[in-house]
């Protein structure tokens, strides 16, 4: 035990150290080989050598720091500090419901959006969505969004991986889900009659965004048939890519961390 406590002491992560995440039981003085493709980021990428310190967080919340022990060609071993109990998360429970968006503008809001303080991601097909999915195709575009929601918690400092779900279509999940959920429910268009000053102030929030060309007037009106209220956003017409993560920050500023509180 002695042996053990003065292996793990030392290991103290700088500020800016590169963080992991790492799918595996974790603990205080464990040894263990990263997982190939983090071994190879952390080795090919970032070029660690030996005794570099890192930290590692398996997205269940809190981290440890951690330092390479041994580097060969086909693994890269370490050892884990104690865990500490360090979140980022925000007060605000945030979920966005996005429709489908085309080329890499889905990778990009999902990166953004956990950067700023999202609970969790809700693909939807909406009827204007380009892009369609299904079969392999589709589980495939699933876990390469939770990956890339894993990779900006690995670069924003968040320990909790927000999840993203299976993608529904709009009207079903509407049908299954949107009148049960808790808080306040939000939907951009252009001309509605309040802003988000205006709201009362909430601690949850779902945010509904279409596609490019935004929803379609009958998908409004099953949103707000469960209780979706459509808020405008100033007065020019953003793209999808853009009107979600303006919401995001101006929540999170209303009633999120972005007050400094």
């Amino acid at each position: 035990m002695l042996e053990i406590r003065r292996l793990i002491e030392p290991i103290i992560a700088p500020m800016n150290c590169p963080r992991f995440f790492c799918d595996r039981p974790l603990g205080p003085g464990a040894r263990f080989d990263l997982p190939e493709a983090v071994a190879r980021h952390a080795v090919r990428v970032l070029r660690l050598p030996p005794g570099a310190p890192i930290i590692l967080f398996d997205g269940r919340g809190g981290e440890y720091a951690a330092t390479i022990e041994t580097i060969t060609k086909e693994r890269v071993s370490v050892i884990t500090g104690q865990w500490q109990e360090m979140e980022r998360e925000s007060p605000l429970e945030l979920t966005l419901v996005q429709a489908i968006q085309a080329a890499d503008k889905m990778d990009f809001t999902i990166q953004k959006a956990v950067e700023l303080g999202v609970s969790a991601i809700q693909p939807v097909a909406s009827r204007r969505s380009v892009v369609k999915l299904s079969g392999d195709r589709q589980q495939k575009r699933e876990a390469h969004w939770q990956s890339v929601a894993i990779s900006a918690c690995e670069q924003c400092g968040r320990n909790q991986v927000p999840p993203v779900a299976q993608v529904q279509t709009l009207d079903r999940w509407l049908a299954d889900t949107g009148a049960s959920l808790p808080g306040l429910k939000l939907m951009l268009a252009p001309g509605a009659a309040h802003t988000l000053n205006q709201l009362p102030p909430a601690t949850q929030v779902t945010l509904l965004i279409g596609a490019e060309g935004g929803l379609e007037p009958g998908e409004m009106q099953a949103a707000a048939q469960v209780g979706f209220m459509p808020v405008r956003l100033g007065p020019r017409i953003l793209r999808t890519e853009t009107a979600g993560l303006a919401v995001l920050a101006a929540l999170q500023t209303l009633w999120g961390d972005f007050k400094g509180e």
